[in-house]
């Protein structure tokens, strides 16, 4: 009798043992998959703003950059992400209030707005490849690549570069 209460209570620790360790596995892949599917959103709004900033550093005309899908997302995402990869996403974000100070100040000399324009360009850049190889399988990145590869073609040959750069 107490040989078969003992094999019970073993039974029963095994058994909420691996109850709760199946539980965290489902918890941990359901927040993965859900912190993956944030940073997506936030991959193509950082795009839409890096075009707005592209915009702004070749035509000279400033749009609106967003950061709402950001600012929902970002606990979220900074439990997910490694250090390196959240600072570089907050820094893309950071530069939006000297971006829109350079759309209203037309007294500072062309070479300060281009600089600071490309730094901009290049922070969400880097931000964007950090996060296009977290969030995306090999397969989606590469067809991510070509499209965006059809879709510059297309700009170019519209108007090539050195027309556009005034040479």
């Amino acid at each position: 009798m107490a040989r078969q209460l003992l094999i019970g209570i073993a039974g029963a620790v095994l058994g909420v043992i691996g109850w709760l360790c199946v539980g965290l596995f489902m918890q941990r892949r359901e927040h993965n998959r859900q912190a993956r599917n944030a940073g997506r959103a936030v991959y193509f709004e950082l795009g839409a703003n890096q075009l707005a900033i592209f915009v702004a550093l070749e035509y000279g005309t400033f749009g609106t950059l967003s950061r709402s899908t950001f600012d929902a997302f970002l606990p979220q995402l900074a439990t997910w992400l490694t250090a390196v990869e959240v600072q570089s996403l907050v820094l893309a974000y950071l530069g939006q209030g000297g971006y829109a100070q350079l759309a209203h100040d037309d007294g500072l000399p062309a070479d300060i707005r281009r600089a600071a324009l490309a730094a901009w360009s290049e922070t969400h850049q880097e931000a964007l490849e950090q996060l296009k190889r977290k969030v995306f399988s090999p397969q989606e990145v590469a067809a991510l690549e070509r499209k965006a590869a059809e879709q510059q073609a297309r700009l170019f040959a519209v108007q090539p570069l050195a027309r556009r750069r005034g040479g």
